[in-house]
């Protein structure tokens, strides 16, 4: 029986064809005749080299009697999770970034999505103008300022003269 989707949602959808291939005791070779694909495309599909297409996931359905859009969901599932790691790497400029604006921690390894609020925070309390613009050029003004406005207590009072004077507050 396969997997519930929400248990193994942003899995490739090979590595579960490749499971339900073992438990059913059976070759790639053999699951491919029997639905009638090359056994190179369930190979691909096995080895994350090739998604699943929606004529693949009806026959992967019919074959482990499952809903008809099953590995297709699996495979949607899979290009989110992809398109979501690949935004992740996004970066701002750093040219326009000192690195000495977060001396605490390591530069290179900041996850910029990830440290939203408290890069915006560090920027509008301790960075110039350049380094300012970058970051709404980076987030986009009105997520600055929707984050400029939530944060409440601020040591240093660069923050609000900078959020107001980038009309963010």
């Amino acid at each position: 029986m396969l997997p519930k989707i929400s248990k193994i949602k942003g899995i490739h959808p090979g590595l579960i064809l490749q499971r339900e291939i073992k438990r059913s005791n059976i070759k790639s070779s053999q699951l491919a005749m029997a639905i009638g694909e090359h056994k190179q495309t369930i190979s691909a599909i096995i080895n994350q080299k090739r998604g699943i297409n929606p004529e693949l996931s009806i026959k992967l359905a019919d074959y482990f009697h499952a809903e008809e859009d099953y590995f297709m969901m699996l495979q949607a599932g899979y290009e989110v999770k992809s398109a979501l790691t690949k935004n992740s790497e996004r970066k701002p400029n750093l040219n326009n970034i000192r690195k000495v604006l977060f001396w605490d921690t390591t530069f290179d390894k900041i996850d910029w999505n990830k440290n939203k609020r408290a890069i915006i925070k560090r920027v509008l309390e301790r960075g110039n103008d350049k380094e300012i613009n970058e970051i709404i050029a980076f987030y986009g003004k009105s997520t600055v300022s929707t984050i400029a406005k939530s944060i409440k207590n601020s040591r240093l009072s660069t923050f609000k003269t900078n959020a107001e004077m980038h009309e963010l507050v």
